[in-house]
């Protein structure tokens, strides 16, 4: 099943968003990824099964956090003191293995299957 990535927007620097993820599984990891224009696609956080342990990229550690709600299937990333760097396409998909490292999301990162990004944009 491929997820599917929504809620993203136009914001001005300094404002918030939360991205949703669904439908997600209890059993499996969840990841982050965004793609900017002309920019590699990047992991940037991911979070364990049952709310286990999250991964954040410096880039974005303090800024954003992720969450998930199994009751609705659906994993979050809520995004912070957004910056213009922060504008692109965001894609969410499961990381192999059930856990998040920096390891698991570069494969994840590698595997070619992505659903639906949303795109975000921050400019004033």
């Amino acid at each position: 099943v491929q997820l599917q990535a929504s809620g993203g927007g136009l914001v001005q620097p300094g404002e918030s968003l939360r991205l949703s993820c669904a439908p997600t599984s209890d059993y499996d990891a969840i990841g982050w990824f965004r793609q900017a224009p002309g920019k590699e696609r990047e992991g940037i956080s991911c979070i364990g099964p049952y709310n286990g342990r999250p991964y954040y990229a410096d880039s974005v550690k303090a800024r954003f956090t992720v969450s998930r709600d199994n009751v609705k299937n659906t994993v979050y990333l809520q995004m912070n003191n957004l910056k213009p760097e922060d504008s692109a396409v965001y894609y969410c998909k499961i990381v192999p293995y059930g856990n998040c490292s920096p390891q698991t999301v570069r494969t994840a990162l590698s595997s070619p299957d992505w659903g639906q990004g949303t795109l975000v944009t921050v400019s004033s």
